[in-house]
């Protein structure tokens, strides 16, 4: 296995680093503390040529590799956990999904767009009473001539308030379980949609999260995401590379985390030596080294066979690796974190030092896109081909 990245990944990942370092670093504490998106920032992404990263050219997009995709994601959550999100839940979770299932003129209606900053996107897929048990949703879609009837209610939606073109999914055929489902394109113009409410959350705020309502919302037949009754292989799909990819959005906020940690070791002296010279503190040091880069390789090796399966390779094994690469990083980076607010003692648990928002910002990979114990269940079924 080749552990060194192209040229073009570490040029990617330095440019990245760059604009994190000096857009995004000096307003992070202010984004988490207003729970504000900054004024410009999409577009600042959008000039950056990240908003659609994966995207083919001929949409708008950079045509990049979703290791790409999963290094700028490292670099932006090492600034702003919250960016991180949100920008992946546009870049990921909507235009990669819609360059990999919808077809040419759906594509180029979409993605320009949603490309070159003008547009924003979202993933409506979690319900009120369907989270982890996502082929369960309620959501419901009539056929009626040219159009569809849904009917429903998304929550836990990142960019939910202010997106513009939503990846959708709902039941068309209830009878049918998980084979009733279709996906659609839902521009959040349509008749009938509604955001009932910002979520107030305690990690990533600036990231926008909200509730969706769909009340006899109006989609024309011509938006449905590949045919209907088949949209179960399009959100599966998309789980798989929404794991191998927000796997090292985790790795971002650990990766923080442990260089506040680290520096502020070498710094705080405690008994007339810096506590860095404390073997209990070296000790948490090397473990949090060494879980990082443990983590590193199996979300980069997650991301290259995300790539290979969306080019037709083995889709059963990627659902295992990205499955097994967001639940070890997610874990390890709320570790890491908890282990760095632990280093600081008392002044890790006051707002004017990072660590605290790292360590809340980083509960949420063991929630989202599968909780921990999904993840769990998805390796073992795997292994025992369940």
């Amino acid at each position: 296995m080749d552990f060194n990245l192209s040229d073009e990944h570490r040029m990617l990942r330095e440019s990245i680093a760059v604009f994190a370092d000096k857009e995004l670093r000096p307003i992070a504490e202010e984004i988490d503390r207003t729970d504000e998106w900054p004024d410009g920032l999409w577009q600042k992404l959008a000039d950056l040529g990240i908003m659609g990263i994966t995207v083919d050219p001929q949409y708008g997009g950079a045509g990049a590799d979703i290791l790409s995709a999963s290094l700028a994601c490292e670099e932006l959550a090492k600034a702003s956990a919250a960016v991180a999100l949100s920008w992946g839940a546009h870049a990921n979770l909507c235009c990669n999904n819609l360059n990999s299932h919808a077809n040419d003129e759906q594509k180029r209606k979409y993605l320009p767009p949603l490309c070159n900053g003008q547009h924003l996107g979202a993933l409506g897929l979690t319900e009120p009473n369907a989270g982890s048990d996502a082929v369960n949703i309620q959501t419901a879609a009539r056929r009626e001539g040219d159009h569809y009837v849904v009917n429903g209610t998304k929550t836990f939606i990142t960019n939910g308030p202010i997106a513009n073109t939503i990846v959708l999914y709902a039941k068309t055929d209830k009878s049918l379980g998980p084979r009733g489902i279709t996906a659609f394109i839902l521009d959040t113009k349509f008749s009938g949609f509604s955001v009932s409410r910002k979520l107030n959350k305690i990690g990533n705020r600036g990231s926008m999260t909200g509730e969706l309502i769909l009340d006899n919302c109006i989609i024309p037949a011509e938006n449905v995401i590949g045919q209907e009754n088949k949209g179960i292989a399009v959100m599966m799909g998309g789980l798989d590379v929404e794991r191998a990819f927000f796997g090292t959005y985790a790795l971002g906020i650990a990766e923080a985390a442990f260089t506040e940690a680290l520096k502020y070791s070498k710094e705080r002296v405690q008994f007339g030596r810096p506590i860095a010279s404390f073997q209990l503190i070296q000790q948490k040091l090397a473990d949090m080294f060494t879980l990082i880069e443990a983590a590193r390789l199996l979300c980069y090796k997650a991301a290259i066979m995300a790539d290979k399966a969306r080019g037709g390779g083995k889709g059963t094994e990627v659902h295992q690796i990205a499955a097994a690469a967001i639940l070890f990083t997610a874990e390890a980076a709320c570790r890491i974190t908890e282990e760095a607010v632990q280093i600081h003692g008392g002044y890790g648990y006051c707002v004017e030092y990072p660590v605290q928002r790292y360590w809340r910002d980083a509960k949420l990979g063991t929630i989202g896109a599968g909780t921990s114990e999904i993840r769990r269940l998805i390796v073992a079924r795997e292994l025992l081909q369940m």
